[in-house]
């Protein structure tokens, strides 16, 4: 009888001992070698420089054009718009109706690189850059070869600007331009190109404006 009551007090010590040490595994939090706990997460640090960062699609065309150098050229060798400035320059000068002026993109880059073709161009106004009436057409019985830039030289596309006020205001809403909006040939991103004086017409029936292809600096013939 001594012996049954020995055995069943063995037994119950080791019961006991047995839910102490369970209880000691649940209390245990310490994350096994190799987990990263969620506050070292470079997502949940809080420093910026661990955010993937996004393309802004529209911030090229609000870029000023004295501000958009320093690009490379394209992987076909094209001039993107990052490495060219754009401007203008006097041109023939026109004849009565009109005025010709040359739009000027620069390779500000370190490399060379091409252009080819007509580039895009409309008057932007309001101070924001908004397109005022139509595009400009494309002269294309103008020259138009493939322009190689080396770094600092100068492509050049006559545009020829007629007068606003020779079209009655109803059909023309007369609007003060602040500048061009240039796209490069092949290029969905823009440069402004700041020029005053010149008045745009907001009907987009009434255009204005006609470009002819880009051409080395000196060769433009208007």
């Amino acid at each position: 009888m001594r012996h049954g009551i020995v055995q069943h007090t063995a037994l119950a010590a080791v019961g006991l001992l047995a839910v102490v040490g369970l209880a000691g595994c649940s209390a245990d939090t310490t994350p096994p070698v190799g987990t990263v706990s969620p506050s070292s997460s470079p997502s949940a640090s809080g420093d910026p420089s661990s955010a993937v960062p996004t393309a802004n699609a529209g911030s090229a065309a609000a870029t000023p054009a004295s501000g958009a150098g320093g690009g490379r050229a394209a992987g076909d060798g094209r001039c993107t718009t990052a490495s060219l400035a754009g401007g203008t320059a006097a041109g023939s000068g026109g004849a009565a109706g009109s005025t010709i002026i040359h739009l000027t993109l620069r390779n500000t880059g370190s490399a060379a690189c091409t252009l080819q073709g007509w580039p895009g161009v409309s008057f932007v106004g309001d101070g924001d850059g908004a397109q005022i009436g139509a595009a400009a057409g494309q002269d294309r019985s103008s020259a138009h070869p493939t322009v190689t830039l080396q770094a600092g030289q100068t492509a050049v596309a006559p545009l020829k600007i007629a007068n606003a006020q020779d079209y009655p205001p109803s059909e023309c809403t007369p609007t003060a331009a602040d500048g061009f909006r240039v796209y490069p040939p092949g290029s969905t991103a823009s440069l402004f190109v700041p020029a005053s004086g010149y008045t745009a017409c907001a009907s987009a029936s009434a255009a204005l404006l006609q470009v002819q292809g880009l051409v080395p600096e000196g060769q433009a013939t208007d």
